[in-house]
């Protein structure tokens, strides 16, 4: 059996987009060209991923629009679950939605409980372009939904309503990474 290298190892740190910049607030453009940019752009998400201590890591998170995500999470039995997903879609969910404590490395620091179905499959492909289906449950299920949701142009504060909404953005304007970003106190 051969070795296969540790995904990210070869690949480069990117900068972080954080809350308020355009490419976290748009949905992402499907990828027609899975040539060597591809996995070049994934190997670099997986590196910046582990360098942010991430379990996920959404292709706009590092100023790319474009429909692709990685993940390195546990499930809530302490499953892990590796991988990237190319133009995923989210197909199916349960009718259980649970409350459970979100982050985001986008909005660092800032945590909020925050409603996800309990269960979640992603189809999608890889960089090579062969298919791909994943089922997660708890903590990887909250995981894919996020994921998915970036690639909407959504972050998970859009899911909050009420006190926790207006404490997440508090929190957020006056976090150290947004001093001097106006567009934090706007969305």
């Amino acid at each position: 059996m051969r070795n296969r290298p540790i995904p990210g190892s070869s690949g480069l740190v990117r900068a972080m987009s954080l809350l308020g910049d355009p490419v976290l607030h748009a949905p992402c453009e499907t990828v027609t060209d899975f040539g060597p940019s591809l996995k070049r752009l994934v190997e670099d998400m997986f590196a910046t991923m582990y360098a942010a201590n991430g379990v996920g890591l959404a292709a706009n998170q590092v100023g790319v629009g474009l429909r692709v995500f990685v993940f390195d999470c546990p499930d809530d039995e302490d499953v892990r679950h590796l991988g990237h997903v190319v133009n995923p879609r989210l197909v199916e969910t349960d009718d259980v939605v649970v409350r459970g404590p979100e982050g985001c490395l986008s909005l660092p620091g800032i945590e909020a409980g925050t409603p996800r179905f309990d269960r979640a499959v992603v189809e999608g492909v890889t960089t090579d372009g062969a298919p791909v289906r994943i089922e997660g449950t708890g903590f990887f299920a909250r995981c894919l939904q996020h994921e998915c949701d970036h690639l909407e142009g959504t972050v998970y504060v859009d899911h909050l309503t009420g006190w926790r909404h207006a404490k997440a953005m508090r929190a957020a304007r006056k976090a150290p990474w947004a001093r001097g970003r106006e567009a934090v106190g706007g969305v």
